[in-house]
């Protein structure tokens, strides 16, 4: 299953109620599953971002579950495929 490493920074919205984000975090996390998509961690960070996310699921419903919590205004997310060592040896076998 593709995985996905997501950024969150919060928006002065999201920042206003900080309190609220571990529940949040849960709304997310069911919303994502009802797509498909596994949360395999979430971290809450110091430095340029806030949350750190890492799931795994369909590309759709990847996109659609980041889509759907940017949507409610509480955070801005960037969302990169990720590839596993396997994967990448795979590519690297490809080169020639």
């Amino acid at each position: 299953m593709p995985a996905f490493i997501t950024l969150v920074n919060f928006t002065d919205q999201g920042a206003r109620s900080i309190k609220d984000s571990p529940e949040r975090f849960e709304a997310y996390k069911a919303l994502a599953e009802g797509l498909g998509v596994t949360v395999k961690s979430v971290h809450w960070t110091q430095g340029p971002y806030d949350l750190v996310l890492i799931t795994e699921g369909p590309e759709e419903g990847a996109m659609l579950s980041a889509l759907k919590m940017a949507q409610l205004g509480n955070v801005r997310t960037q969302t990169m495929r990720g590839y596993s060592a396997s994967e990448m040896r795979g590519f690297v076998k490809k080169l020639g």
